[in-house]
């Protein structure tokens, strides 16, 4: 069973692993060449979403560098253990993510395997921060 504790560094932890996801994507949004480490196949490969196209910006701005800022209030707010900040984070990171999930698979017809795991982590820190609006605070417990 999770304690409260152990969700935050648990929360701490996929962040990490989302910074590092998103900074791969902005990576190849700004290098002249790209890494192809991910680039599997034609339907399978990050090099047309986090490149080019439709999905690699939302309102000229690089949905990769959306994700890195995400990740780093989701970091912080982990560290000083804001559950409010933590979940509004989270959730509008999960419907950001659903939603490029969705262009992926019925717009462009591409998977791009690190935007896949970073939409994985988010729906993670998303079902972690419920768990953790869920808890009762000790300072509740002691008002009984």
């Amino acid at each position: 069973m999770l304690t409260e504790e152990s969700t935050w560094k648990w929360i701490i932890g996929l962040s990490i692993l989302g910074i590092i996801l998103a900074l791969y994507l902005l990576y190849n949004y700004y290098s002249p060449v790209p890494s192809t480490i991910c680039d599997i196949s034609g339907k399978l490969n990050c090099g047309a979403i986090a490149k080019g196209g439709t999905l690699s910006t939302f309102l000229g701005i690089p949905v990769a560098a959306i994700g890195l800022t995400g990740y780093i209030v989701i970091l912080i707010s982990s560290i000083v253990k804001n559950k409010k900040l933590l979940f509004a984070m989270a959730a509008f990171g999960t419907v950001f993510c659903l939603r490029i999930t969705f262009l992926e698979l019925f717009v462009v017809k591409i998977i791009c395997p690190v935007c896949l795991a970073c939409q994985i982590v988010m729906l993670l820190v998303f079902l972690l921060s419920i768990y953790l609006l869920r808890q009762k605070s000790p300072k509740t417990e002691l008002a009984k």
